[in-house]
């Protein structure tokens, strides 16, 4: 579809949350198309978690947005699809890859929300895009894990903080889950959310920079559990860690349920979005160093900073592979 100006920041470029919204519609239909191919227990199927996603370059408002998903992997009860979103100018015809991600999507019942149903598998044209696949799902399923048990974090307003601190820019968003929001079951649309928590991470991008940002990476969104229509959610943002022309942003979603099921808060969702500052003509400005105040502050930017070294390794590993 075409880039209108509401999905754009106010320098023309679009949303990073609108990306991902994008993304996660087109690994929705999918999946949903797979899980239904064979005879048994209609379903929908729900997003389970977003790998690394990496804005390889930024859309504008008026160019074609082409995203196309393939599905490479099932295991018993989820399904792994592949996006690659592609924009055209369609005033010139030039086309370039934006964005290339990878979902897992596991299908529930519509007769019963919390029942998962067992996936049709695929044919591999290989053994070993089999044994590669299976490998990824072994590794997600181990984050999901690990990051599920470090979920505790709340974040707290500060009184009158300093600027370039974590309590500076830190901001969070309330939102009352509505029927327009939610899938068929009732559940909120992983799309939804990431919308959500991307203009959280951006609101603390600006209010750290206060220049045009713009989102360059999100690393694994995991979706711990559902969130329900009437349903309200707190998307909560706060700054981790700056490079010289980057910075990390910790975002989590806590939902309340209040209509049918009333239980106490829980975190649904949790990730880590990388952003960098530009000027007017588009190019990348210096970003201020974060403020650490706290013992934990410190702890989780020497965090950032592992994540961050080890994303770069990997980045000039790839490049000296490709020159090769």
């Amino acid at each position: 579809r075409i880039m209108r100006p509401d999905d754009a920041n106010i320098a023309g470029n679009v949303h990073g949350g609108t990306i991902l919204k994008m993304i996660e519609e087109a690994g929705a239909i999918i999946s949903t198309r797979h899980c239904n191919s064979q005879a048994g227990e209609p379903c929908v199927a729900a997003l389970a978690r977003v790998e690394r996603t990496d804005f390889l370059s930024p859309m504008c408002i008026g160019e074609v947005a082409n995203v196309s998903a393939e599905i490479t992997y099932t295991s018993r009860h989820s399904v792994e699809v592949q996006v690659n979103v592609m924009s055209e100018n369609i005033l010139t015809g030039a086309k370039k890859l934006t964005n290339k991600a990878t979902l897992w999507y596991v299908p529930l019942s519509l007769k019963n929300v919390n029942k998962v149903l067992e996936v049709p598998p695929i044919q591999y044209t290989r053994k070993e895009q089999e044994d590669e696949g299976k490998k990824r799902y072994e590794e997600q399923k181990l984050d999901r894990l690990e990051t599920k048990q470090r979920n505790g974090d709340v974040i707290f307003p500060i009184i009158n903080p300093e600027l370039h601190t974590v309590g500076y820019s830190q901001s969070s968003l309330i939102h009352l889950v509505g029927p327009s929001d939610c899938t068929l079951l009732g559940f909120v649309h992983g799309g939804v959310t990431m919308k959500l928590m991307d203009e959280v991470a951006g609101i603390v991008a600006a209010r750290h920079c206060k220049t045009n940002i713009v989102t360059a990476s999100v690393d694994a969104i995991n979706f711990h559990e559902k969130i329900k229509k009437g349903c309200v959610i707190t998307i909560s943002g706060r700054m981790t860690f700056t490079s010289n022309k980057s910075m990390e942003i910790e975002v989590f979603v806590d939902a309340d349920p209040f209509v049918d099921e009333p239980r106490d808060r829980y975190r649904a969702v949790s990730a880590f979005f990388t952003y960098v500052s530009l000027s007017k003509e588009g190019k990348p400005l210096p970003v201020p160093q974060l403020l650490t105040e706290t013992e934990d502050e410190k702890r989780r930017f020497e965090e950032g900073k592992g994540r961050y070294l080890q994303t770069k390794a990997k980045r000039q590993a790839q490049m000296q592979q490709a020159a090769q």
